[in-house]
């Protein structure tokens, strides 16, 4: 399984839900974020406020801001690819970017009215 890394815009603490005004964003990220932890997704965020370095280190990341700016981050890196810019990941997507296969509820397999053995709709 792949580690997934965030690298967040400067932060008032490690998850950004702190403080008076708090960004809903956030609030669903870090609950994402603790439900795939708990099915055992790798998922390292990095703090621009705190840990200005690895913004520095990570080519990927590096040149990204060096394009897009601060304005940009949100990034979400796996494997030194850029899978996502400018938001935060989904549950679907924290697992998708870490490699975990999700099997199909009967929920989301779609349902089809049977043929009655004409092609194209027409009468045969």
């Amino acid at each position: 399984m792949r580690t997934v890394h965030v690298y967040d815009p400067a932060l008032c603490c490690s998850s950004g839900v702190c403080g008076a005004d708090v960004d809903q964003a956030l609030v669903d990220f870090a609950a994402a974020v603790k439900q795939v932890e708990g099915e055992g997704v790798q998922v390292r965020r990095h703090n621009l406020a705190s840990e200005p370095a690895d913004f520095a280190t990570s080519e990927v990341v590096r040149k990204f801001l060096e394009v897009s700016g601060v304005d940009g981050l949100p990034v979400v890196v796996v494997d030194d690819v850029l899978a996502l810019s400018g938001v935060y990941p989904t549950v679907e997507q924290l697992r998708m970017f870490a490699g975990v296969a999700v099997a199909p509820t009967l929920g989301a397999l779609p349902i089809t009215q049977e043929s009655d053995g004409c092609c194209c709709g027409g009468t045969c």
